[in-house]
């Protein structure tokens, strides 16, 4: 069970800083431009630096002792294998370097909507959402789920701040494929216009 608990926490660790990370890069996309080096070392450090605190901080309230159910751990690891998935063919797709926001830094390249992009605008998110939530299902308690629903929250918040920055580099060509395109589940609903 301890073996478990590091995954999970491992799995955090590396997951729930990611919109904070964003947080600071995108609405001071101008600023960091002219600074994207120390972009990437501040924002990462900041980032990862808390969420690693805050985490080791309250991982004996937010990670149980017990083991999960097998329908909770098969679910958990199908739900973080297809984040690794995601995660492997985003980066192949993109590239490491645009993977951690290259192009938003840079204010450079072309809009991506090959691959994966062509079913769904955020696949990247997408699989951090299942992650997080196989890792809720494997070693969660309550408290991990309400923090959980928070961090979706605040992590759907940072995705609108992205959008719109993709809109002010990309204009028409990005509003067109935000209408055509779904954001997370390569499904559309008869009269949905957005996902």
């Amino acid at each position: 069970m301890r073996l478990l608990r590091a995954f999970v926490g491992l799995l955090l660790f590396f997951e729930l800083p990611i919109p904070l990370y964003w947080l600071m890069i995108h609405p001071l996309d101008a600023f960091w431009r002219k600074r994207v080096r120390a972009a990437f070392w501040i924002a990462g450090l900041a980032a990862w630096s808390a969420g690693g605190v805050l985490l080791w901080t309250f991982h004996t309230t937010l990670l149980r002792l017990t083991r999960p159910s097998w329908a909770a751990f098969a679910a958990g690891f199908i739900l973080i294998s297809v984040e690794i998935y995601l995660l492997r063919r985003v980066e192949h797709e993109l590239g490491a370097r645009r993977l951690v926001g290259h192009a938003e830094l840079t204010g450079t390249g072309e809009m991506f909507t090959g691959g994966l992009y062509g079913h769904v605008r955020h696949p990247r998110y997408a699989g951090m959402f299942g992650a997080v939530a196989g890792a809720g299902l494997l070693a969660g308690t309550s408290r991990l789920w309400l923090v959980l629903i928070i961090w979706w929250l605040f992590a759907l918040a940072v995705i609108r701040l992205e959008e719109r920055e993709l809109e002010r580099r990309f204009g028409a060509a990005y509003t067109a494929y935000r209408k055509r395109v779904p954001a997370f589940v390569p499904l559309r609903f008869r009269g949905s216009k957005e996902n």
